[in-house]
């Protein structure tokens, strides 16, 4: 049965470790550098335009933010990580709450949606974060945003390139994705339908 994207609700947002419930659903966790596009890409995913809200300055989402997905699944939007105008206390007070959530050996987490922009190499805490992912064995795909700001030939250049800048990038799952076209919408949307399915996500990460 197809999972209703938009019916999804804001639940809660968390600012610190010690604030962050115990999961009651199986989890979707959403990450990246600040301004890679995360609440424009959740928007586009639901169908909604202002559910999670879009920041013109990077660096703003400070908290850990839950939605409901279709009364099956939580959405977890990660704040962004890499803005270096973020004060250094800050800047820790952000990796503290991600460590926090990710190494919660009790949260039901499933997936993790990885973004970066399609348009630039990835950085090292792109690279980091990848590492981080497979050597936990945590199951994620990497969507690469942005995707109508390149012309077709950068678009071509960038899929062959991207795998060699990744580590064990042939074989991730990579996306690309538009919040401006819905290039790549439907690709992610089936990826966490099949989460609700009794045998889980097939070939998300191959090993």
């Amino acid at each position: 049965m197809a999972m209703n994207f938009q019916n999804a609700s804001f639940l809660a947002s968390y600012g610190t470790r010690k604030q962050l419930p115990p999961s009651t659903r199986m989890e979707v966790a959403f990450i990246g550098r600040s301004n890679v596009g995360k609440s424009s890409l959740i928007n586009k995913l639901l169908q909604r335009k202002n559910i999670a809200r879009v920041s013109s300055v990077p660096g703003k989402t400070a908290t850990i933010n839950f939605y409901n997905l279709d009364d099956t699944i939580h959405m977890v939007d990660l704040p962004g990580y890499g803005y270096a105008k973020v004060s250094k206390s800050e800047q820790e007070r952000f990796t503290k709450l991600i460590q926090g959530y990710f190494e919660d050996e009790n949260r039901l987490l499933e997936l993790v949606v990885l973004l970066l922009d399609m348009r630039h190499a990835p950085s090292r805490q792109d690279r980091e974060m990848v590492d981080y992912l497979i050597d936990t064995e945590t199951p994620f795909v990497v969507v690469l945003t942005k995707a109508d700001k390149l012309n077709k030939s950068e678009f071509q250049k960038q899929l062959q390139t991207l795998p060699q800048e990744i580590p064990c990038g042939d074989q991730i799952t990579l996306i690309p994705f538009s919040s401006e076209t819905g290039l790549g919408v439907d690709v992610l949307r089936s990826i966490i339908e099949e989460l609700a399915l009794p045998d889980g996500p097939q070939n998300i990460k191959e090993e």
